[in-house]
C-alpha cells in the first residue's frame, strides 16, 4: 500500500472532533479539489505492507484510527486493511470524496463522505455510492460561495434530508486554519445529528 504519513494527533473533523486518533493517510487523489489541504499527499509516500502499518498503529495510545489521503479507496488493499484493524479492536473512520464505489468496506467503518459541491471544481456527478451510508456514517459539505448553499446537486429522498451549510465568506481559502477560523466546512452526520469540522494536520 502506498502510505504519505501515519502519525497521532487529534481529530478535528466530524462528530469525533476532539479524539486522540491515529491517521493513516495514503498517497494519491483522482480529483483535484480547489480547496484540498493535503496536496502533499499527491505524490511521494512509500510503499508498506498491511503488517507493517499495523505495526506503526499499535505504536500510539489509541484505538481510533482515521483512513485518509489522498484517496484511501484508491488502494486496492483498504478493505482487507480495514478488516484486519476491525479485527483487532480498533474503530475506524474513513475520509472519502465518495466518488469509488465503496461496496468492499467493511460494514464496521464509519464513513466520512465528502459531498462535493460546484466550488471544488470537482462536483459530484453521480450519488451512487451515497446509497451505501449507513448510520453512523457522515456527509462532509465544503460551501465555497453563496450560491453552492442553493442545492449541492444530490437528490432527496423520504426520511432523508439534504445536507446543506452556508458559508460566511464568499470564496474558500486553501490555507491551513483551525476549525473556529475556517467558515463554510460542515459535517452532517447519515442520522442527521450536525457538527462542525476540520483538522490542520501537523506539518
Amino acid at each position: 500500500m502506498h502510505v504519505t504519513e501515519i502519525f497521532f494527533s487529534i481529530q478535528g473533523e466530524s462528530t469525533h472532533a476532539g479524539r486522540p486518533c491515529v491517521f493513516v493517510r495514503f498517497t494519491g487523489c483522482d480529483l483535484r479539489c480547489q480547496y484540498c489541504d493535503t496536496e502533499y499527499s499527491f505524490y511521494g509516500g512509500r510503499q508498506m505492507t498491511r503488517a507493517q502499518i499495523l505495526a506503526e498503529v499499535a505504536k500510539y495510545p489509541t484505538k481510533f484510527v482515521c483512513l485518509t489521503g489522498g484517496e484511501p479507496v484508491l488502494q486496492k488493499e483498504l478493505p482487507e486493511l480495514a478488516q484486519e484493524l476491525l479485527d483487532l479492536g480498533y474503530e475506524i473512520s474513513l475520509e472519502t470524496h465518495g466518488q469509488r464505489p465503496l461496496d468492499r468496506i467493511p460494514r464496521g467503518v464509519k464513513k466520512i463522505v465528502d459531498l462535493k459541491t460546484p466550488g471544488s471544481e470537482e462536483p459530484h456527478t453521480t450519488f451512487r455510492e451515497l446509497e451505501r451510508l449507513q448510520p453512523g456514517d457522515e456527509l462532509k459539505v465544503v460551501v465555497c460561495s453563496e450560491s453552492s448553499t442553493r442545492s449541492s446537486g444530490a437528490p432527496t429522498r423520504a426520511g432523508s434530508e439534504r445536507c446543506e451549510s452556508r458559508s460566511t465568506s464568499s470564496t474558500c481559502s486553501p490555507t491551513r486554519r483551525s476549525a473556529a477560523t475556517r467558515p463554510g466546512w460542515s459535517s452532517t452526520p447519515a442520522s442527521s445529528m450536525p457538527g462542525s469540522c476540520r483538522r490542520s494536520p501537523p506539518r
